[in-house]
Parts: structure tokens; C-alpha cells; sequence
């Protein structure tokens, strides 16, 4: 494993720990050049769908657009990196479950919803309102009613 800090291709695993979840391992490293340590996670590689775009172009899945998605939302507000990998974690283990090899675009974005409604109501009435393409307040004002009953 190459050191993040100096680049040097010797690193030693000085601890080894299974995930609280058990699923993935989480490895402490030493650089033999710098010394620095570092931490990796090791996690075994899945297939997810390819994601049909509105257009109808297909992309491949991209976790680090889901974690944009989920923290533009949640910017600002008092939610922990843990909670939103979770969120993470069971959003993408639905995808999984599905057993399909395409997933509309629009099927991501419900689960969006449905994790950050857990998370944070302020963070879904957001997504929600550009997810949903708001055009006039009734529709906004109908959405925070839905949230606060």
C-alpha cells in the first residue's frame, strides 16, 4: 500500500480490526520511509446497477455522488458522518437487493428520501423540494405538512 504522505510503497499493517457491522476490515498502517500511519478499509467489491439517467443515457453508479447528494441536504445540520454513511450502507444494500442490472435514476432518489427522512426533516424538506421539482409554494407548504404530522 503506497503512503499517502510521502508516496513510499512499503507500508506495514500494524493493526488489524473487523468493522463493529463485520462488514469490512479496518487496517492501521505505518510508512517504512516517513513513519506517518494511516488508516484503510478493506471491503469486498460488489456490481450494483447501472443507473438510467431521465435522458435514458446509463451511468455507472458512483457512491461519491449518493455522499454529495446526502450532504448538500444535510449541510448545516446536525447530523454525524457516521449516520450518513449508514444511510449509505442501507441505501446501497437496497439497490443490492433488488437483484437488477439497470435502476432508474428516480428509484435512487426515493431512497434518498426515505434515509434522510430518518435523518433529518429539515435535510428531506430540501432534497425533496429540488428532487421533486418544486413549481409553486402549495406544493412546498403540502411537503412540510406531509413532514409534520
Amino acid at each position: 500500500m503506497k503512503c499517502p504522505f510521502c508516496g513510499h510503497l512499503e507500508t506495514q499493517v500494524v493493526e488489524t480490526r473487523l468493522a463493529e457491522d463485520g462488514d469490512f476490515i479496518r487496517r492501521r498502517r505505518q510508512c517504512g520511509a516517513c513513519e506517518k500511519r494511516f488508516t484503510t478499509y478493506e471491503k469486498p467489491e460488489v456490481n450494483f446497477p447501472a443507473i438510467v439517467k431521465k435522458d435514458g443515457r446509463r451511468i455507472d453508479y458512483q457512491r461519491e455522488k449518493l455522499r454529495a447528494s446526502l450532504n448538500l441536504a444535510l449541510r448545516k445540520r446536525p447530523v454525524s458522518t457516521e449516520q450518513v454513511d449508514s444511510a449509505i450502507e442501507r441505501i446501497e444494500e437496497k439497490m443490492l437487493n433488488l437483484g437488477i442490472r439497470e435502476l432508474a435514476s428516480h428509484r435512487i432518489g426515493e431512497l434518498v428520501m426515505r434515509e434522510l427522512k430518518k435523518l433529518d426533516k429539515v435535510a428531506y424538506v430540501r432534497f425533496a423540494s429540488v428532487y421533486r421539482n418544486f413549481e409553486d409554494i402549495d406544493e412546498f407548504k403540502t411537503l412540510v405538512d406531509e413532514v409534520q404530522s
